[in-house]
């Protein structure tokens, strides 16, 4: 597991965040509903080359979570900024995925933040986008909040394999589990669904185009939470077309092959074999 012993507060909320490594600086951003654990198997071999940071989003993993909190994808772009000015960053590298990618465009076009290079992993970016398990609980997030502890862990672990090709480890579900259970825990999963809000993609996907910097775009060909057609798509507006489809990857590419995240961080110009 990452170690994240350092806390930032950002807007009354209190961030976990870690570094390890050396060299030029690479930020990684987490999707949901995960943590930075998700790339506890990655950091690692990055921090060869790299000085990696990595942190949990507002009310996800070991960041703070109480009742009435904004972890809404409105929030979670200012909170890096926040984060590249504490850090001293300028124009990092920067490794994302899910609604970390979300995130890490909102920055750029809302928050004028620049980057070095931008590899970015099944990206919440294009509409439409929600399961529908997400529209449902945000129909009914007081209902399942109030789930008995036994339903909700088997909501969740069913939940989280789906995002998975194959079958997640005991390792795995421990990993991105601990954080949604508890009383505490249980009300901040189903909060942060009820505030999935497609506007906060929609206010930036009219503005895309390429980037001022080199994109790598990496997709799971078996990714059920957002079809790869969603990739092509985005492609089409950031990287003039260019995708890397990761073959036997559902949307948690972290864990179906991590291989082909490591092969495209050190060998971004050369095609993925898996």
């Amino acid at each position: 597991m990452l170690d994240l012993p350092n806390r930032f507060i950002h807007a009354g909320n209190s961030v976990a965040w870690g570094v390890m490594g050396n060299g030029p600086p690479l930020v990684l951003v987490h999707g949901t509903p995960f943590s930075s654990q998700v790339w506890r198997r990655i950091a690692p071999l990055l921090a060869q080359r790299w000085t990696v940071y990595f942190f949990d989003l507002i009310g996800y993993g070991q960041s703070e979570m109480r009742g009435e909190q904004d972890v809404s994808l409105a929030v979670q772009n200012g909170l890096l900024a926040a984060l590249l000015r504490t850090w001293s960053i300028s124009s990092p590298e920067v490794l994302c995925h899910d609604f970390g990618g979300a995130t890490v465009l909102r920055a750029y076009y809302l928050n004028g933040l620049r980057y070095k290079r931008l590899t970015i992993i099944d990206p919440v970016a294009i509409a439409p986008w929600g399961s529908p398990f997400v529209a449902h609980v945000l129909q009914y997030e007081p209902a399942f909040a109030g789930l008995p502890a036994y339903a909700h862990d088997a909501l969740l672990r069913a939940y989280l394999q789906s995002a998975a090709h194959g079958t997640l480890s005991n390792e795995a579900f421990r990993a991105y589990m601990t954080p949604w259970q508890g009383a505490e825990g249980q009300a901040g999963f189903y909060s942060q669904i009820a505030q999935m809000d497609q506007r906060f993609t929609d206010e930036i996907e009219h503005r895309y185009a390429p980037l001022d910097c080199p994109v790598t775009l990496l997709w799971g060909e078996e990714d059920q939470w957002i079809p790869i057609s969603r990739g092509h798509a985005l492609a089409a507006k950031l990287t003039r077309g260019v995708l890397t489809p990761v073959p036997g990857s559902g949307h948690l590419m972290q864990d179906d092959a991590p291989e082909a995240i490591i092969a495209a961080m050190f060998n971004p110009s050369q095609p993925i074999e898996t």
